[in-house]
């Protein structure tokens, strides 16, 4: 399952999960809150070396950037 760190407030994080929910992917994509504070920051951290959001975790893929998260989600998951 892909994972997708992301906070509350971030318009990056809001612009993955719409197209993610405009491509029906609730049950192959988990959204995990990552706000100040949380165990979801601590991975990000821990994982990617920044506290910055959206983060994609997808085994030995990791990325930041929203556009390249969206790219990589609609080639992983196109029909």
């Amino acid at each position: 399952m892909v994972k997708i760190y992301v906070t509350g407030g971030c318009p990056y994080c809001m612009k993955v999960k719409s197209v993610v929910s405009q491509m029906n992917l609730g049950k192959e994509v988990e959204f995990i809150g990552a706000e100040q504070g949380t165990p979801g920051r601590e991975v990000v951290l821990k994982v990617g070396g920044k506290s910055q959001v959206p983060f994609l975790i997808d085994g030995q893929t990791h990325m930041y950037e929203s556009s390249d998260i969206i790219a990589y989600v609609r080639k992983k998951f196109s029909k």
